[in-house]
C-alpha cells in the first residue's frame, strides 16, 4: 500500500475511517481498535490529528489508561491532545489529574477551548469557586471567553451563588461579550438567577424578576429554558407563576410538565398533580419515568392507594418496553406506594421481581416493614442489605425505638457510629426516643450534649424527641426549657409539651399552653385533643375537658374518634360522673369498643361501682378475652369489696383460659446502669441490703403516721403477712435502692410497667419526708412527684 500511495493519502484514509467511530455507539470502540491495530501492523506511524482522534475515541470509551499511553508517546502534545485528556479525566471524576495536565501546559500553548475544558471540569465536579477563579485568570491572561465559556462558568456560579451582585456582574460580562443572544448562555444565566433566588442572602422576588425578564426577552426558547423557569418558581414557592409559565408553553415539552407535577407533589398539592397528569395524557404528551414516579409518589404521600394501583395497571398496560433506569425508578416508587399504604406483601412481590435494585429499593422495602411494625422482618432485611446509607440506619433505629425495642435501637445507633456514619438529626431523634422509652436519662443527656456539639440542636425532629425524652424521664422542667429554646415549633412540638405537662399532673399549665398555641395560630389536630383531654383527666378538670371535646367538631371540624371518646369517658368516671359517662356512650355514633369499656372499668375500680364495673368487664371479656388487665381489675374490685369467692372465680377463669398476669417490675438508672426489680425480688445482688434499709425507713415512717394499707394485698392471709407482702413491691425496692446508691440530695427516678399501688403511693409520701428528697415515679399511666410528704397528683389518680 505504501508503494502506491503517499503517506498523506494513507493518513487521510485512516482519519476518515476514525471519523466514523466518533459516534457514541457500542461498536465504535471495537472498530477503532481494529483500525489502530491495522496501523501498527502496516507500520504506519500516526501523528497529530490521527493520534488526537484515537485519544478522543479511547477517552469516550472510558479507556483513559490507553489514551494516556498514546499521549505520553507524543514528543510535544498539542493543545487538542491536552484538552482531550482534561475532559476525559473530568468525566471520570479525577479532577486532580485534570489540574495536573492544565498546570503542565505553557501559557503560550493555551487557547480558549483549553480554558473551557478546565472550567467545565471544575463545574462538573462541583467546585464552583475554582471555576470562577479560573475564569478570572483566563480574562487576566487576555483569552477571550466565548459562549461555551460563559455557559460553563455560569453553571459553576449556580452551584455557589448566594449574593445577587455576582449574578449581576456576570450578566454584565455576558452583555459585553456579545453572547447575550446565545440560547445556551441565557439558559445558564437564568439558572444562576433562579438558584440565587433560593439564597437567604438574596431577594427572591428580585432574582426571579431578573430571570423572568431574561426569559421574556429571549428570541429563542428551548426545552431547558421553559423547564428552568418552571423549576425556579416551584423552588421559590410560587406555584401560580410556574403554572402561568407552563400554560404559555407552545410545544408539548414533557420535561416542563414533569417539573410542574413534581412541584405540586413537593408542596403537597396532590389533587392538582393528578389533574396535571390527566391533562398531560389528554394532550398526548409522552410520559416517562419521571412522570410516573412523581404521580405514584403523590398517591403514596396522600394515601390514595386505589389511584396508585390504577397508575400501576396503566404502566403495565402501556409501557411494554422501557430502559432499565425507567424500571428502577418506577419500581422504587411502587414499592414505596404499596409499603406506605400498608400493602407490604405486594411491595415485597414487586421488590422480588425487580431485575435491578439500588439502595433506594432496599430502603423502600425496609421502610415498608418498619412502618407496619414488623420489626423482625425489617431486621432481617437490614442484615441482607448489600450496602447501607445514613437513611437505612436511621429508618431502622427509629423503627426499633417506636416499636418498643429501645435497647436494640441504642445499640444500633452506636454500631452505626462505629462503622463510620455520622448520625444526622433524625438518627439522633430515634436514639433519644429509645432513651425516652427506657427512662435512660443520663444516656439521653449525653445524646443532647452530642447534638449541641454537632450543631443539630436547632433540629425540629431532635427537639421534639428531647421534649418527650425529658418528660418521660421525669424532668418536665428540662422538657419545657427545650420547648422554649427551640428556634421553630410545629404542632408535634406543642402536642409533646402539652402531653408532658398533662402526664406530670400540671393540668392548668397544659390548658394555658393549649390556649397559647391557639393564639399563635397553630391549628390543633386530633393528637392535640388527645393530649389536652388526657391532661384534663389527670387533673380532674371535667368542665374544661368537656368543653374541648365539644370544640373538636364545632370549631375545628375534627370528628372525634374512639380514642377521644375513651379520654372523655376516663375524665368523667375518674370524677365519679357515671351518669354523664353513660350518656356519652349512648350518644356515640358507633358501638363502644375495648378502649371505652377499659376507661369505664378503671373508673369503677376507683369509685367501687361494682355493678357497672362487672358490666364493663363482661364486655371486655367478649372483645379481648386474652387481655390480663381486665381480669386483674375485676379481681381487685372484688377483693376491695371483700368478695373473696368472686376473686377465686376470676382467678380460676384466668387459669382455665391460660392467661397470666403481667408481672410488675420497676427499674432505676444508677451510674449509667439500669437496675431492675421484681415483686418479692430475690435475684438482684444487693436486694437483701435493700430489704434491711427499707425496714429501717418503715420504722421512721410509722413515727410520722404511716400505716400500711393492707387492702391492696389481694390474697387471703394474716394481717402481718399482708404487711410483709406490701414491703416486697417492686417500686418500693427500686426507690430504696436509689436512696442507698445515689448522692445525697439527688432526685430518685423510678419507672414501673404497671399502675402504682395505693399503699406504695402513700408510703412514698412519708418516705420523701423522712429522707428529705424528691421521689419521682412513672407508672403505666402518669408521673408522681413526691416532695415533703405530698404528691403532685393531689391524690387524684
Amino acid at each position: 500500500m505504501r508503494n502506491t500511495l503517499d503517506i498523506r493519502t494513507v493518513a487521510n484514509r485512516y482519519a476518515a475511517q476514525l471519523q466514523l467511530c466518533c459516534s457514541q455507539r457500542s461498536t465504535s470502540y471495537c472498530i477503532a481498535q481494529t483500525i489502530h491495530a491495522h496501523m501498527i501492523a502496516s507500520g504506519f506511524k500516526p501523528r497529530g490529528h490521527i493520534l488526537n482522534r484515537l485519544m478522543d475515541i479511547y477517552c469516550k470509551s472510558s479507556n483513559i489508561a490507553y489514551a494516556l499511553h498514546l499521549f505520553n508517546k507524543i514528543p510535544e502534545p498539542d493543545i487538542v491532545a491536552r484538552t482531550t485528556l482534561i475532559a476525559a479525566y473530568s468525566t471520570a471524576g479525577n479532577l486532580k489529574l485534570s489540574q495536573e495536565v492544565f498546570g503542565g501546559t505553557p501559557l503560550s500553548t493555551r487557547d480558549t477551548v483549553f480554558y473551557n475544558a478546565m472550567i467545565t471540569a471544575y463545574s462538573h465536579n462541583n467546585d464552583g469557586h475554582a471555576a470562577i477563579e479560573l475564569f478570572r485568570d483566563m480574562r487576566r491572561d487576555d483569552f477571550r471567553p466565548d459562549n461555551y465559556t460563559f455557559t460553563s462558568v455560569l453553571g459553576a456560579l449556580a452551584l455557589i451563588v448566594e449574593d445577587e451582585k455576582y449574578c449581576q456582574q456576570m450578566h454584565c460580562a455576558v452583555l459585553k461579550s456579545g453572547t447575550v443572544f446565545v440560547t445556551s448562555v441565557l439558559n445558564a444565566l437564568i439558572s444562576a438567577y433562579v438558584k440565587c433566588a433560593s439564597s437567604p442572602l438574596a431577594s427572591s422576588s428580585l432574582m426571579m424578576g431578573a430571570a423572568k425578564k431574561l426569559f421574556d426577552e429571549m428570541p429563542n426558547k428551548d426545552e431547558l429554558t421553559w423547564t428552568t423557569m418552571i423549576t425556579g418558581y416551584v423552588r421559590n414557592n410560587n406555584l401560580d407563576a410556574a403554572r402561568e409559565i407552563l400554560d404559555g408553553v407552545t410545544e408539548n415539552i414533557g420535561v416542563a410538565w414533569n417539573a410542574m407535577i413534581s412541584g405540586y407533589v413537593h408542596h403537597g398539592f396532590i389533587h392538582e398533580a393528578l389533574e396535571m397528569f390527566r391533562r398531560m395524557h389528554l394532550k398526548g404528551i409522552q410520559h416517562d419515568g419521571f412522570t410516573y414516579t412523581s404521580v405514584i409518589s403523590a398517591c403514596a404521600y396522600a394515601g390514595l392507594f386505589k389511584h396508585g394501583k390504577q397508575m400501576h395497571a396503566f404502566i403495565l398496560k402501556t409501557e411494554e418496553k422501557h430502559e432499565p433506569e425507567f424500571s428502577l425508578s418506577v419500581n422504587n416508587a411502587l414499592v414505596s406506594l404499596y409499603g406506605k399504604c400498608g400493602k407490604v406483601e405486594e411491595a415485597r412481590e414487586i421488590f422480588n421481581k425487580m431485575l435491578i435494585r439500588d439502595l433506594i429499593s432496599w430502603n423502600a422495602i425496609l421502610s415498608a416493614y418498619v412502618n407496619l411494625g414488623r420489626i423482625v422482618e425489617a431486621k432481617s432485611f437490614f442484615k441482607e442489605m448489600p450496602e447501607r446509607n445514613l437513611l437505612s440506619w436511621t429508618v431502622m433505629i427509629s423503627g426499633l425505638a417506636q416499636n418498643g425495642f429501645g435497647e436494640e435501637g441504642l445499640k444500633l445507633f452506636n454500631q452505626m457510629r462505629i462503622e463510620g456514619f455520622e448520625p444526622c438529626d433524625y438518627a439522633f431523634a430515634g436514639a433519644i426516643t429509645s432513651c425516652a422509652m427506657l427512662g435512660a436519662l443520663e444516656h439521653g443527656r449525653q445524646l443532647h450534649a452530642q447534638l449541641v456539639k454537632l450543631g443539630h440542636d436547632s433540629s425540629l425532629s431532635a427537639g421534639n424527641a428531647l421534649i418527650t425524652m425529658y418528660a418521660r424521664c421525669g424532668i418536665v422542667e428540662a422538657a419545657n426549657c427545650v420547648f422554649l429554646t427551640m428556634p421553630c415549633l410545629d404542632s408535634v412540638s406543642w402536642n409533646a409539651m402539652i402531653a408532658a405537662l398533662g402526664q406530670h399532673g400540671h393540668g392548668l399549665q397544659a390548658i394555658e399552653l393549649f390556649e397559647q398555641m391557639l393564639k399563635e395560630d397553630i391549628v390543633p389536630d386530633r393528637i392535640t385533643f388527645l393530649t389536652i383531654l388526657s391532661a384534663c383527666s389527670h387533673a380532674g378538670l371535667v368542665k374544661e375537658g368537656h368543653c374541648y371535646f365539644n370544640s373538636m367538631r364545632g370549631c375545628y371540624n375534627i370528628t372525634p374518634g374512639e380514642d377521644h371518646y375513651a379520654r372523655l369517658i376516663d375524665l368523667l368516671v375518674r370524677a365519679g360522673k357515671f351518669s354523664e359517662a353513660n350518656d356519652v356512650i349512648e350518644s356515640m355514633p358507633f358501638e363502644p369498643g375495648a378502649p371505652i369499656w377499659e376507661a369505664l372499668l378503671s373508673g369503677c375500680r376507683i369509685h367501687g361501682n361494682m355493678d357497672l364495673g362487672i358490666q364493663a368487664a363482661e364486655r371486655l371479656f367478649e372483645l379481648m378475652p386474652q387481655h390480663d388487665g381486665t381480669y386483674v381489675l375485676l379481681s381487685n374490685m372484688y377483693a376491695t369489696a371483700g368478695r373473696q369467692n368472686d376473686v377465686a372465680k376470676v382467678r380460676k377463669l384466668m387459669r382455665d383460659r391460660g392467661i397470666k398476669k403481667e408481672p410488675g417490675c420497676s427499674w432505676i438508672e444508677v451510674e449509667s446502669k439500669v437496675h431492675v426489680f421484681l415483686v418479692n425480688d430475690t435475684v438482684h445482688p444487693e436486694v437483701q441490703a435493700v430489704y434491711n434499709y427499707l425496714e429501717q425507713l418503715v420504722l421512721e415512717m410509722r413515727k410520722l403516721g404511716y400505716v400500711p394499707d393492707t387492702k391492696f394485698v389481694l390474697h387471703d392471709m394474716e394481717e402481718a403477712q399482708k404487711e410483709s407482702v406490701l414491703y416486697t413491691h417492686s417500686e418500693k425496692l427500686a426507690v430504696v435502692f436509689g436512696l442507698m446508691k445515689l448522692p445525697l440530695g439527688a432526685t430518685i427516678r423510678v419507672f414501673k410497667n404497671l399502675r402504682i399501688c395505693g399503699d406504695c403511693h402513700n408510703a412514698f409520701k412519708f418516705m420523701s419526708k423522712v429522707v428529705g428528697r424528691e421521689i419521682v415515679v412513672r407508672d403505666g399511666k402518669r408521673f408522681h412527684h413526691f416532695r415533703n410528704g405530698e404528691c403532685s397528683c393531689g391524690n387524684y389518680w
